[in-house]
């Protein structure tokens, strides 16, 4: 009897102490700036989504490693003016909460702050509301308190703001049905040091008020620091081990993941603590090109102590925690998109886009090319997804026939408005040229051209994380390629912006024709594979 009794409690001691795996990033691609709540046994995550409309993507798990896009919060246009953003502007770290039945999400739209969606009306701060995570949401609730990064915190029937104009963080009350400012702003913290002190949480535990912000800038030297006070107001006492987590240090150097900060902790439904953040993978060097994404770390909390997050070692790509095992993550996704239904969540626009330049018809998509081209941002047609995976293949057939020289319609890859790699049809007087265009800083570059006799193509970009590859087929089966180029080029590192790579289909007209012509090109389907 004692022996089996031994070999029960070993067999239970060797379950408990079983490791799990899970991959990083838990949301890849371009998916920054996270922010978690849980609802009962219902997990939620949105992203900023800067130049991007519909704005705010917003994901459901029941066991934080699988995620499901489930919508876009910003799905209006009068939620959110884009006018001429870039991935420099736009929607900035939101923050989700919930409150007695109701989902809170608060964000900043830069550039596009007020009614006047110009800015001019002071604050860029607003905060929308809605019962269904999946929506509708509200129209937005405009906040007096400026900075950006704004975090909400409920407690007692009270509402509270913080955020960091002039570089503090700092905290008011909030009437959370107008937005009128209730009390006087006040400063708690500007960090320990690091430049860009922002994204400011705050979180009870133990009795004590834990405010969570981020330093260094998002960029190699972002990190993130935390304090507490056993008052909301102040005043804050620096955790004597910061910073909690960042890969800007010698444990950290030689990881694929940097740029760690900007996070969100979650208690877990079964009492686990564990913290969403944002970082970027490095592909060939020090660039990178989908963005930052979305990272999950386990974290440490006893009683009356600081938190600390993974054991206070870096984070990786796989990750062994001492949880039960979720559902394996899919490792590779292949998505087919055919026109003969209204596009899922995954797709988004360039602004706010011009609904006359898209159009459904007979299972195509059908583009309109209008005078601005993706470089001159003003509202160009193009309708794109996320690029991610390092390793994928996206294909369409696309139909230029009804076009005019010098009008131009394709695939692109696309980081920001003087950053993207355009495959594209270009139609002369005699003949219809395919061509691969660079467009990095000043530079603007056809790199390679064939001339076709037909108006119809398959084009493919593919990419194996080092390069893409630009292939065409006019058979629609017999592919060549017709040109490479580095994916350093589109990296931040290059180019620059906020965002990660959309991969997209568009058109544009040729400007010396003016006004808007009868062209148009049409897309039988996209077809998006992860290798």
């Amino acid at each position: 009897m004692k022996r089996i009794l031994l070999s029960v409690f070993i067999a239970i001691s060797l379950c408990q102490s079983t490791m799990a795996q899970y991959r990083n990033p838990i949301i890849p691609g371009f998916h920054p700036d996270p922010s978690i709540c849980r609802v009962g046994d219902d997990y939620y995550i949105v992203n900023s989504s800067f130049q991007y409309f519909p704005g705010v993507p917003i994901y459901h798990s029941t066991d934080l490693v699988n995620w499901q896009l489930i919508g876009n919060v910003l799905d209006r246009q009068s939620q959110l003016p884009l006018k001429r953003a870039t991935s420099w502007q736009g929607v900035y770290a939101p923050t989700l909460r919930y409150d007695n039945g109701i989902f809170y999400l608060i964000v900043t739209n830069v550039g596009g702050g007020g009614p006047t969606g110009d800015g001019s009306s002071g604050s860029d701060n607003f905060m929308v509301t809605a019962t269904d995570p999946r929506g509708p949401w509200s129209e937005p609730i405009w906040l007096e308190q400026g900075g950006i990064d704004p975090s909400l915190y409920f407690e007692n029937g009270k509402c509270y703001m913080v955020s960091n104009p002039d570089n503090t963080i700092t905290l008011c009350q909030i009437d959370p049905l107008t937005g009128r400012r209730l009390t006087k702003s006040r400063p708690l913290w500007q960090g320990t040091g690091g430049r860009y002190p922002e994204g400011p949480h705050i979180y009870k535990k133990d009795g004590w008020y834990y405010l969570l912000i981020s330093e260094g800038g998002t960029e190699l030297a972002h990190r993130l620091t935390i304090a507490r006070s056993k008052h909301i107001e102040g005043p804050y006492e620096a955790n004597p081990q910061n910073p909690l987590l960042t890969h800007c240090s010698l444990a950290g150097q030689a990881s694929q993941i940097q740029g760690t900060g900007h996070g969100d902790l979650v208690q877990a439904k079964d009492s686990s603590w564990w913290i969403v953040f944002l970082a970027y993978r490095n592909y060939g060097g020090s660039y990178h090109h989908l963005g930052r994404e979305t990272f999950m770390a386990p974290v440490e909390w006893p009683q009356g102590q600081w938190p600390i997050v993974n054991g206070g070692k870096p984070v990786d790509t796989l990750m062994n925690v001492k949880v039960a095992a979720a559902t394996p993550q899919s490792e590779h996704r292949h998505i087919h998109t055919t026109f003969d239904r209204p596009l899922g969540p995954e797709w988004v626009y360039i602004q706010n886009p011009d609904s006359t330049a898209y159009q459904m018809k007979y299972g195509r998509l059908r583009l309109f090319p209008r005078l601005s081209s993706l470089t001159e941002n003003l509202r160009p047609t193009f309708v794109g997804r996320r690029q991610e995976s390092p390793t994928f293949t996206a294909e369409t057939t696309v139909d230029f026939t009804q076009s005019m020289p010098g009008d131009n319609a394709g695939l692109t890859v696309y980081q920001i408005n003087d950053g993207h790699i355009d495959f594209c049809l270009q139609p002369t007087r005699n003949s219809m040229t395919l061509r691969v265009v660079l467009t990095m800083k000043n530079v603007k570059a056809t790199l390679d051209e064939v001339h076709l006799n037909d108006t119809r193509c398959t084009l493919r970009v593919r990419s194996d994380a080092s390069k893409y590859y630009f292939d065409y087929a006019v058979d629609g089966k017999s592919f060549k390629t017709l040109s490479e180029v580095d994916c350093a080029l589109m990296s931040t590192e290059v180019v620059g912006g906020f965002t990660g790579v959309v991969i997209g289909m568009y058109a544009a007209m040729n400007r010396s024709y003016g006004g808007y012509g009868d062209t148009y090109a049409d897309f039988d389907y996209f077809d998006y594979r992860e290798e």
